[in-house]
């Protein structure tokens, strides 16, 4: 099944849209867009496959995880997740 992930992870400093562009072309292979420009809090809509909702957080998670170390971001903790599926989205 076909899921969409937010993730967001919260560092201690402002980003640059340079690091969010940077951030945004390591998301791209996974379908993502970035989001953070001008504040502390970077983010990524990512697409994943999982069989559910937990297995989807978990994988987009690693993948963001991976990505924000590729555009060299500082780590940060994620501080937000949340996951819905094609089938909800339809539904919706």
């Amino acid at each position: 099944m076909r899921w969409s992930v937010g993730i967001e992870a919260e560092g201690d400093r402002v980003l640059t849209r340079e690091e969010v562009v940077e951030l945004a072309d390591a998301v791209a292979a996974s379908g993502g867009v970035a989001s953070g420009i001008g504040t502390s809090r970077y983010g990524a809509q990512l697409i994943v496959e999982a069989a559910s909702r937990e297995a989807a957080i978990e994988k987009a998670t690693g993948e963001f995880t991976a990505a924000a170390a590729r555009a060299g971001l500082p780590a940060a903790p994620v501080v937000r997740t949340e996951a819905i599926s094609e089938e909800e989205d339809a539904r919706q």
